[in-house]
């Protein structure tokens, strides 16, 4: 892998919620290593209205952020993917497009916020939880000394990642 950013997707049913947060959080990282993108296998079309709220509370960038699917990333054209990671249990058991030049993947499976089930109050503080466990995994993901570590270490590194809390 060379010098250039490298381009991550984020994969979740949706894209509506977690993959949605997780690009805002990786496009955070100011440095310049990093350009993220989500899809979903049956994107909703929209992006939660309680995720969306969280995201522009804490300072997370929304601008150009919708729900897409994964076909955009598989066709001519699209960015060349270093990093698929999948961040729910549905897109983790869907047979994934063939991704051109070969990303490395991992499944980072976090709670859904969208399906779950309470007040305003105790949602928006599920979807806070999950957006902590999105951003811890991706800090140590942008931690790696990425181009010095040999494919098999960096492959379980990144399988590790996804059992962090």
């Amino acid at each position: 892998m060379s010098d250039k950013a490298y381009n991550v997707l984020f994969l979740c049913t949706g894209n509506s919620a977690r993959s949605i947060m997780a690009e805002a959080i990786l496009n955070s990282d100011l440095s310049g290593k990093f350009k993220a993108f989500s899809a979903g296998s049956h994107p909703k079309g929209a992006i939660d209205p309680t995720v969306l709220a969280l995201l522009k509370k804490t300072n997370y960038p929304t601008e150009g952020l919708r729900s897409k699917s994964w076909d955009e990333f598989a066709k001519d054209g699209a960015p060349q993917l270093d990093f698929v990671f999948t961040v729910c249990d549905n897109a983790a058991g869907e047979i994934c497009p063939i991704w051109p030049g070969q990303p490395m993947t991992a499944h980072w499976g976090v709670p859904d916020p969208v399906g779950f089930a309470g007040s305003d109050v105790e949602k928006a503080a599920h979807t806070a939880e999950v957006m902590r466990m999105l951003s811890n995994r991706i800090h140590i993901f942008t931690a790696l000394p990425i181009r010095s570590l040999d494919k098999l270490t960096l492959q379980k590194r990144l399988n590790d990642i996804g059992k962090k809390a």
